[in-house]
């Protein structure tokens, strides 16, 4: 019997902790693709402000932010979005800005992006950015009124 109550509290609190876990994450999820848990697909977020380009990060430089790896191309990155994640962070968890105003949650194209007013915006692929180029403050009031009101912030 203490056997059946040791391991019943076992679960418990394993079944709790994950609970909470996942409900931090939840609040503001992180684009990671279906099969990893690499933000941006494994891209380094700082190299597109400091290099306007879309760099692979190194798997040897790493760090962990609201429940995804994130990779960088050089210890220098990973120091500056170590000190500020939010300063350097895509808009919408790294989800598509322009789908994200649609209210939908859709993957990127890493290398359709574009740093306007100091934050990071990816999409879905540069035909979708285009479009999105189009109204890009009418975008972006849209996806941030659909992402505010799914995470209700």
């Amino acid at each position: 019997m203490k056997a059946l109550t040791s391991l019943l509290t076992s679960i418990f609190l394993l079944t709790t902790s994950l609970a909470f876990s996942a409900a931090s994450y939840a609040a503001d999820p992180i684009e990671t693709g279906t099969f990893n848990n690499k933000a941006i697909y494994g891209y380094d977020t700082v190299a597109y402000f400091t290099q306007n380009q879309a760099v692979e990060g190194n798997e040897r430089i790493t760090s962990e932010w609201r429940g995804a790896t994130w990779y960088f191309s050089s210890t220098e990155h990973k120091v500056l979005f170590d000190a500020n994640p939010l300063e350097y962070a895509p808009q919408y968890g790294g989800h598509c800005a322009y789908a994200m105003s649609r209210g939908r949650f859709v993957g990127i194209d890493e290398e359709a992006f574009e740093i306007y007013q100091g934050k990071l915006y990816l999409n879905y692929s540069k035909s979708v950015q285009k479009d999105w180029q189009e109204d890009r403050d009418g975008f972006i009031a849209d996806a941030n009124k659909a992402y505010d009101a799914e995470f209700d912030f």
